[in-house]
């Protein structure tokens, strides 16, 4: 019977040492996986740095002044490029009534109105400027006739 129990106690301790064994690799290979985390994110951190200290090149007044003179033509600014508000041209007539409730519906309303919308109609054709030499096409023509 004492056999019996000594061979269960040596398979114990044998169990035992195999998950203690296991315990120590799984650690081992966290430890691993930890030390290459941790290289990859001070490589980062360099990669950060340079890219900062690179940008604070390109970004400094005096590189971005010398490249500015070098590739744009920009003059001084003059003292008679400046006018008066009275010159400014009057605002346009709002395409939304006044009091209307809903604005969207108000547009939509007064989609035939006279308002600006930044499009050439037919009748703007004859405003446009036209080469002495060419003339204007015959779709042109009859709409201005009508």
């Amino acid at each position: 019977m004492i056999r019996i129990i000594h061979l269960v106690v040596v398979c114990a301790f044998v169990a035992a040492a195999a998950w203690v064994y296991k315990i120590k690799f799984d650690a081992t290979v966290q430890a691993e996986r930890i030390a290459v985390i941790r290289n990859e994110i001070k490589r980062e951190r360099d990669t950060i740095a340079s890219l900062r200290a690179e940008w604070s090149r390109l970004d400094s007044p005096p590189r971005i002044q010398d490249l500015a003179k070098r590739h744009l033509a920009l003059k001084p600014l003059d003292a008679t490029q400046y006018d008066t508000l009275d010159k400014l041209p009057e605002r346009p007539k709002s395409i939304v009534p006044e009091g209307a409730g809903d604005p969207i519906a108000g547009i939509i309303e007064n989609t035939d109105s006279e308002a600006p919308t930044g499009s050439i109609g037919a009748g703007d054709q004859q405003l446009m400027p036209q080469p002495a030499d060419v003339q204007p096409s015959d779709a042109q023509q009859s709409g201005e006739q009508q």
